[in-house]
């Protein structure tokens, strides 16, 4: 089965399907082109794949979704609706939160400051809550997600271990009820049992209804975790996959640029 047959049977979450649509995204840097002409879909309910080498494409393609980043080039359409996100405030406006790899969480303070750090909710009179309702809050977020390795959330972030620091990072990230959601390396540099824990919260995530778009170079994750699996090769689209019809190989030819056809006659040979 072709990629392009393989995704026109890809799942979609019941009466949601696409929430953002980018086409023709290109950016340059000099004369150095970082993206020519991307196109990028993602689907409520659904965990995509970005893949590819260093030097792909893949961070200036995430930093434009964020609105880190302008590009030259390039249409969005979210929620049916075309819009422009030329701003990190326009990307959380459209409901796009980014969770990038080194977390920017503050190790002194505890998981209840970190979660609400910027965003601390007020009461009536233009207060902040008190301390007691922000910790039920986090409890209550944490259940949801079915966290159950944090002992208190009143822990020091300095305390905990690199998967519960991703799982706090993703938790303040839904504080703003995000549709979208970037993950940027997720689980680089994490042990087996903090790898999974970070999967499976992942995965909750996409059972929330949340279009999901995880950056990783750890192709076994990525199988374990994501629907689709979308390819950068030198700035191009090289391919998008669903995970459920291909394999690591096909995956790795469509990143090096090798023919995969070839390359098992070898192996077989």
């Amino acid at each position: 089965m072709t990629p392009a047959a393989a995704l026109a049977n890809d799942r979609q979450a019941p009466g949601t399907g696409s929430y953002l649509r980018l086409t023709g995204a290109s950016k340059s840097y000099g004369a150095v082109r970082a993206l020519d002409g991307v196109d990028l879909e993602l689907r409520a309910g659904e965990v995509t794949a970005l893949v590819g080498d260093n030097g792909a494409g893949k961070s200036t393609l995430v930093k434009a979704l964020a609105g880190v980043h302008a590009l030259d080039t390039g249409d969005f359409v979210i929620d049916g609706r075309p819009t422009t996100i030329a701003s990190p405030h326009d990307a959380v406006a459209q409901g796009i939160a980014t969770v990038y790899q080194d977390l920017a969480l503050c190790e002194n303070l505890d998981v209840v400051a970190n979660l609400y750090l910027g965003q601390e909710p007020r009461n009536g009179r233009g207060r902040l809550l008190d301390e007691e309702e922000m910790e039920s809050n986090a409890r209550r977020l944490l259940d949801e997600l079915a966290v159950r390795t944090l002992a208190s959330v009143r822990t020091a972030v300095a305390a905990l271990s690199g998967g519960q620091r991703q799982t706090v990072a993703i938790a303040r990230a839904l504080i703003g009820t995000p549709r979208v959601m970037l993950l940027d390396e997720p689980t680089a540099a994490l042990g087996v049992a903090q790898t999974a824990q970070v999967l499976e919260l992942i995965r909750r995530l996409r059972d929330r209804g949340i279009a999901v778009l995880v950056i990783s170079h750890n192709l076994g994750d990525v199988f374990k975790v994501a629907d689709r699996a979308v390819v950068l090769r030198l700035g191009a689209l090289a391919g998008e996959y669903r995970i459920a019809a291909t394999n690591q190989d096909e995956i790795v030819a469509a990143i090096t640029g090798a023919d995969v056809r070839n390359q098992n006659e070898r192996n077989h040979a």
